[in-house]
C-alpha cells in the first residue's frame, strides 16, 4: 500500500480509527467523525443570501455523550505529522477541549491545553493515543473536580429521542456551568445573544443538577408572562408534575421546579411578598433570565428575592449585562462564566445578518426653528428655539416628517415583500399612534384586504396588545406591521421580523442590543434568512461603538453608605452620552405584570421595570408637546451598508464586492485564467466565490439588462474585476463552432460534443459539467449515457474530451 497516495478520509478509516479503538475509545459512544459544529455564515448582497463554509472537525472525542474533551484534525500522509495542529487549536477553542492532537497515520502530536503536563506537545506513535479514562482523569483534575462530585457532571443530558442535540456553544454553557456548580460557585453569569436557545440552555442546566439531586427545588424567575408560559409548554415541558407555575399570588410547597414572574411573588407590605412563605433555604438553585433588568439594581424589589434566597446558587441569564454607573450585572454575579456574542452568532450561521439602511432627514441634521411668536395646530406659542433630532415627537411634532417616515417604510417593503413582519420603534405611544395612521393612510389597499395589517401594539392599548402573539406566529398573516415604543423591544419572539424601523433616538446600548435581537432569528421554513434595519434617527452608529458587541465591561463601583455622590458634570452613562432629564418620567407597574413600558403621551406615563418594580400612583405634569403641520422635511442622504466578514458595516456594491473577493484570490488576470484552465470542473471556482458571497445570479442579471444577453460568469469575473471586455455565451459557442475543432471525432461522439456546445450557450457551464447530462435531451436521443461514453473509448476519453471542449469554449476571441 502507498500510504501517500491515500486520501485523508482514508487515512482515518484505515489508521487513526483503528488506533483510538485499540486503546478503548467506542466508536459508537465516544467517536465522531466529520463533526460539523456551525451553519455557515449567511452572507447577504442586495436581495440575495447564500451561506459560507461551515466549520468541521475531523474527529469529536467525548467521555459521555455531550461532553467532548478532545479534538483530532487528520491529515493525508503527504503533510507532516503536526500540520493540523494550528486548525485543531481554533476548533478547540470554540469546542471548549483541552486535549488536542494532529495526525496524518504515521503518529499524533498531541497539545496539552490543561498545563498539567510537563511538555504542551508531545509527539505519540499510533498506539500511545491516550484512553478515554486518562484523558476524564486529567480533565477532572483541570477543572477541579472533586471524586465526590463526579456524579453531578456525569449526570446525562435530557434526551427526547427525537435526535435534537445542543449547538456546540450550548454545550459549552451547559458543561461550565454544571462544573461550576460542582465545585461550589454559587453565583454564574451566563451571557449569549437574543435568539442563541437561553431557555433551552437553562433547562438543560437545571435538568442535570436536578437528576443528579445536587439541586431539588428549583425557582425560574422570568419578567415577562409570555416567556413563563413559553418556557413550562415547550423547553421545560419534560419536568412534568414535578413543576408549577405560581399564580394567584398563592403559594405549594409540594412542587420541585417553580416557574414565576417577579411581579408574582412581590408586592406591597399590604399585599405581602409572597416568597417569604417559603423559608429562605427552601430553594437550592435559582434561575434568572433577563437578568439585566429588574434584579441588576441593587436596592430593586426584585434583588429582594435573590437576597432573601441568597443561600441558593444563582444563574442569570442575559444577552445584555448591564453596567452602569449604578447598576452592575458583574459585581452581583460576577464575570460571566461564558458569553456567545451577537458577532459569533452572526458568524457561526445561527443569527441571521443585518443590512442597514440609514435615511437622513433635512430638519434631523439641520435643526428648526419656529418664526417669532408661531403657534402649533394646538394655538400653543411654540418656545423659541433651535429642535434638533432630539427633539422631534417628544416635544416638538413635524407632521410631514411622520408622513415621510411612513412612506420610506412603503416604499421599501412594496419593493421587496409587503408582507413581510415589520416592528417600527417610535419615541412614544402618541407617536406610535401617528405612525399607525400615517401608514394606514399609506397602505389603503393593504388595511382593506384586513384592517389589522397595520396595528399599534403598546403598553396602554388592549386591542394592540392581544394581537402581539399572532403577530409573532410565524403561520399568522396579519398583524403585517406593528408600531410600538418599549413593549417590543424584549421577551418578543419575532421569528419572522425581517424589518426594523428605528424612529426612536436610543442612547442606551442594552436597550438598542434588545431592539436589535428581535431581528436575529433565523426560520429556514418562512424564508427568514437576514433582516433589515431602516434607520431614520443615527441609532445604528451604535453598531460603532466598541461595547456594541464586546465582552462587557464593569464600570458600577460597589459603594458604602457613605459613598460620595456623583458630581453632575461626571453623571454621563457608560456610554458617554449625557443621560436625559427624568423629571416628568414615573416609575409605574404598568398596565399588566410583566409589560411594563417607559412610553409617553399626554395622559399616561409607563416606564421600564428596570427600577426596583414599586411604582406611584402620582401622575406627573404632562410634558409639552408642539404640533406643527405645515413644515416642509425631505430626505437628504441615503446610503445601504452590509455587514461585513470583520462584524463592521461596510457600505459597497455588488461589483465592488465581487471584485474584492476575486482580486483576494487572483491577484491577476494571469493567475485566474491559469487556475480556470487547470480546473477539472469550472464550476468547481465558481462554487467556491459563491461560498464567499458573490451571487452569480444577481451579477449575470444585473451584467446581462446591460448587455443585451446574458454573461458566462468567467466574463463576468474577467470585466469586474479586471476589466476585460465581456462575451456572451452565445459569442463564445459560436467561436467554437466557426473552428470546427471536433474533427477528430465522428458519429455520436461528434454529435454530443456539438450538443453540449449548444447546452453551453443556452444554460452556461454547470449542465454541461453534471454528469447527469447525457440522461436528458437532446442526449437521450442520441443515445443511452453508457453508449455515449463508450463513443469516447470510455469514461476517461469522455471527461478529456470535455476538458479540451471548455478550454476551446474560454480561449481569448481576438
Amino acid at each position: 500500500m502507498d500510504k501517500k497516495a491515500l486520501s485523508e478520509r482514508d487515512i482515518c478509516t484505515k489508521f487513526i480509527t483503528p488506533a483510538l479503538e485499540q486503546t478503548g475509545w467506542d466508536i459508537q459512544t465516544q467517536i465522531r467523525e466529520e463533526v460539523t459544529f456551525t451553519a455557515g455564515r449567511i452572507i447577504v448582497r442586495g436581495r440575495m443570501h447564500t451561506r459560507g463554509k461551515k466549520r468541521r472537525a475531523d474527529y469529536l472525542l467525548s467521555y459521555q455523550k455531550n461532553q467532548p474533551i478532545a479534538v483530532i484534525e487528520a491529515k493525508d500522509n503527504r503533510h507532516r505529522v503536526g500540520d493540523g495542529m494550528q486548525q485543531a487549536l481554533a476548533y478547540s477553542d470554540a469546542l471548549d477541549v483541552p486535549f488536542v492532537f494532529s495526525s496524518n497515520g504515521d503518529g499524533f502530536l498531541f497539545h496539552d491545553r490543561t498545563g498539567l503536563s510537563e511538555q504542551t506537545e508531545t509527539t505519540l506513535t499510533m498506539a500511545e493515543f491516550p484512553s478515554p479514562e486518562t484523558l476524564w482523569e486529567r480533565y477532572c483534575q483541570y477543572k477541579g473536580i472533586q471524586p465526590n462530585a463526579r456524579p453531578i457532571i456525569e449526570q446525562p443530558y435530557y434526551d427526547d429521542g427525537s435526535g435534537r442535540t445542543p449547538r456546540y456553544y450550548q454545550r459549552v454553557a451547559i458543561n461550565r456551568t454544571v462544573e461550576a456548580v460542582a465545585r461550589g460557585q454559587n453565583r454564574i453569569l451566563l451571557v449569549m445573544a437574543t435568539g442563541t436557545g437561553k431557555t433551552f440552555t437553562a433547562f438543560q442546566i437545571i435538568w442535570r443538577l436536578w437528576k443528579s439531586r445536587q439541586k431539588k427545588r428549583i425557582l425560574f424567575l422570568a419578567d415577562r408572562n409570555i416567556l413563563v408560559d413559553q418556557t413550562k409548554n415547550n423547553d421545560f415541558k419534560p419536568f412534568g408534575q414535578a413543576m408549577t407555575k405560581v399564580t394567584n399570588r398563592t403559594v405549594d410547597s409540594s412542587y420541585e421546579i417553580y416557574l414565576s414572574l417577579y411581579q408574582a411573588v412581590t408586592g406591597s407590605e399590604e399585599e405581602q411578598n409572597i416568597y417569604k412563605q417559603f423559608s429562605p433555604d427552601f430553594f437550592d438553585l435559582i434561575v434568572i433570565d433577563e437578568c439585566h433588568r429588574g434584579s441588576a439594581a441593587e436596592d430593586s424589589a426584585w434583588r429582594k428575592i435573590l437576597d432573601y434566597f441568597s443561600a441558593a446558587t444563582h444563574i442569570g441569564l442575559t444577552a445584555t449585562p448591564k453596567e452602569t454607573k449604578e447598576v452592575s450585572n458583574i459585581d452581583y454575579f460576577g464575570a460571566p462564566l461564558y458569553t456567545y456574542s451577537l458577532k459569533q452568532g452572526i458568524e457561526d450561521g445561527f443569527l441571521a445578518p443585518y443590512k442597514v439602511v440609514r435615511v437622513d432627514i433635512d430638519k434631523d441634521l439641520q435643526g428648526w426653528r419656529p418664526s417669532k411668536g408661531q403657534r402649533d395646530k394646538l394655538g400653543q406659542e411654540i418656545e423659541d428655539r433651535i429642535y434638533n433630532q432630539k427633539d422631534f415627537d417628544k416635544q416638538l411634532v413635524l407632521g410631514k416628517r411622520t408622513a415621510l417616515v411612513a412612506a420610506k417604510i412603503t416604499e421599501l417593503l412594496e419593493s421587496t415583500d409587503p408582507y413581510q413582519k415589520t416592528i417600527v420603534f417610535c419615541e412614544d405611544i402618541d407617536h406610535a399612534e401617528r405612525m399607525r395612521q400615517a401608514l394606514v393612510n399609506l397602505n389603503p389597499r393593504r388595511v382593506a384586504e384586513n384592517r389589522k395589517y397595520i396595528m399599534r401594539i403598546t403598553g396602554d392599548e388592549q386591542e394592540g396588545k392581544a394581537e402581539l402573539d399572532n403577530f409573532i406566529n410565524p403561520e399568522e398573516r396579519y398583524p403585517v406591521i406593528a408600531t410600538t415604543s418599549k413593549l417590543m423591544t424584549t421577551g418578543v419572539d419575532a421569528q419572522t421580523c425581517k424589518l426594523i424601523v428605528l424612529d426612536q433616538r436610543i442612547q442606551s446600548m442594552t436597550e438598542f442590543k434588545q431592539i436589535i435581537g428581535r431581528g436575529t432569528r433565523i426560520n429556514d421554513d418562512y424564508h427568514k434568512h437576514w433582516f433589515t434595519i431602516l434607520d431614520f434617527k443615527k441609532a445604528t452608529e451604535l453598531f460603532a461603538d466598541p461595547d456594541f458587541d464586546g465582552e462587557p465591561v464593569q464600570v458600577y463601583q460597589p459603594h458604602s453608605d457613605d459613598a460620595p455622590i456623583v458630581p453632575e458634570d461626571e453623571q454621563t452613562d457608560v456610554y458617554g452620552v449625557e443621560e436625559e432629564s427624568t423629571e416628568d418620567e414615573t416609575n409605574t407597574e404598568g398596565v399588566e405584570a410583566g409589560w411594563a413600558e417607559y412610553e409617553v403621551d399626554d395622559n399616561a406615563i409607563w416606564e421600564s421595570d428596570d427600577g426596583d418594580g414599586r411604582g406611584t400612583t402620582e401622575k406627573p405634569e404632562p410634558r409639552r408637546k408642539y404640533v406643527v403641520d405645515d413644515v416642509e422635511v425631505s430626505i437628504v442622504a441615503e446610503r445601504v451598508q452590509y455587514l461585513g466578514p470583520d462584524g463592521k458595516l461596510i457600505t459597497e456594491s455588488l461589483r465592488d464586492y465581487t471584485r474584492q473577493q476575486v482580486q483576494a484570490q487572483y491577484a491577476t488576470l494571469n493567475d485566474f485564467l491559469r487556475r480556470w484552465q487547470q480546473a477539472e470542473r469550472k464550476q468547481a471556482i465558481l462554487d467556491e466565490l459563491a461560498e464567499q458571497g458573490v451571487f452569480w445570479e444577481e451579477l449575470t442579471a444585473e451584467l446581462g439588462k446591460a448587455w443585451g444577453a446574458e454573461p458566462d460568469p468567467f466574463d463576468v469575473i474577467c470585466h469586474i474585476a479586471f476589466d476585460r471586455p465581456p462575451l456572451t455565451r452565445r459569442e463564445r459557442a459560436n467561436e467554437v463552432k466557426k473552428r470546427d475543432i471536433f474533427t477528430r471525432y465522428e458519429g455520436q461522439a461528434r454529435e454530443v460534443l456539438e450538443s453540449l456546445v449548444e447546452k453551453y450557450a443556452d444554460a452556461g457551464i454547470a449542465p454541461i459539467e453534471d454528469p447527469k447530462v447525457l440522461t436528458l435531451a437532446p442526449f437521450s436521443r442520441i443515445g443511452a449515457p453508457m453508449e455515449l461514453v463508450q463513443a469516447f473509448g470510455g469514461k476517461l476519453g469522455y471527461d478529456q474530451a470535455l476538458f479540451e471542449l471548455e478550454n476551446a469554449l474560454y480561449r481569448p476571441i481576438a
